[in-house]
């Protein structure tokens, strides 16, 4: 019995290797996963809400993987958390962060979690978790004003986004049949969904390094 590596391993000294630029597709396949419910309001994941219309047909439903107790696959981008991708059986779903459109600027997972520090630093009440809408307001702050104020760690965290944004990335793949098939049968997406975020890209350190010759 072999290892994946010890496979790979015997089969590259076989047949050699080639190296090949990865898809936007290959690109879903990579990113982290994180296993949830679809639920009527959408998807929860580090109390954000990403939803879509198009996700209507497979709410409060059974995913089929008895392993995984019924949940879904969901893939995300720790570089740009303003949508996350879905596996279905009929391909994949991209849904939007629902309060996207009141962020001025992409935003990655480090990103997050210092706005919600700075919203619960600022709430009324000392033991009263910051909502989704006043973290929302707080990034948006963070990613269009920190460098004109006193916060020096919120000056590096937009200045560490700033840089993450500029790195290139694969061209994602094209909604899958899925979202054409079902959004006649959806509500209106909300104007949340309609607001335009630059993604972020992934670190290309061959890129980097010609920077530097």
């Amino acid at each position: 019995m072999l290892t994946p590596n010890e496979r790979y391993a015997s089969l590259v000294a076989i047949a050699g290797y080639l190296p090949i630029t990865l898809t936007g597709s290959d690109y879903l396949e990579l990113l982290p996963v994180k296993w949830r419910a679809i639920n009527d309001y959408g998807i929860r994941i580090d109390y954000r809400t990403y939803d879509t219309p198009v996700l209507g047909p497979f709410r409060r439903q059974h995913s089929g993987l008895i392993g995984k107790r019924g949940l879904w696959e969901v893939h995300y981008d720790p570089y740009d958390l303003s949508q996350v991708f879905v596996r279905t059986p009929e391909g994949w779903i991209t849904a939007p962060w629902t309060h996207r459109a009141m962020v001025t600027a992409p935003f990655a997972d480090f990103t997050w979690r210092h706005a919600r520090r700075l919203a619960e630093q600022a709430g009324r009440h000392k033991h009263e978790q910051a909502t989704e809408t006043e973290i929302a307001r707080a990034l948006d702050a963070l990613l269009t004003r920190a460098e004109h104020g006193p916060d020096k760690a919120g000056a590096r965290i937009a200045a560490r986004t700033r840089t993450a944004a500029a790195a290139h990335r694969p061209e994602l793949p094209a909604a899958a049949d899925v979202d054409d098939k079902h959004a006649s049968q959806a509500d209106p997406a909300p104007a949340a969904q309609k607001a335009q975020v630059i993604p972020f890209g992934v670190f290309d350190a061959d890129a980097e390094a010609e920077r530097w010759l």
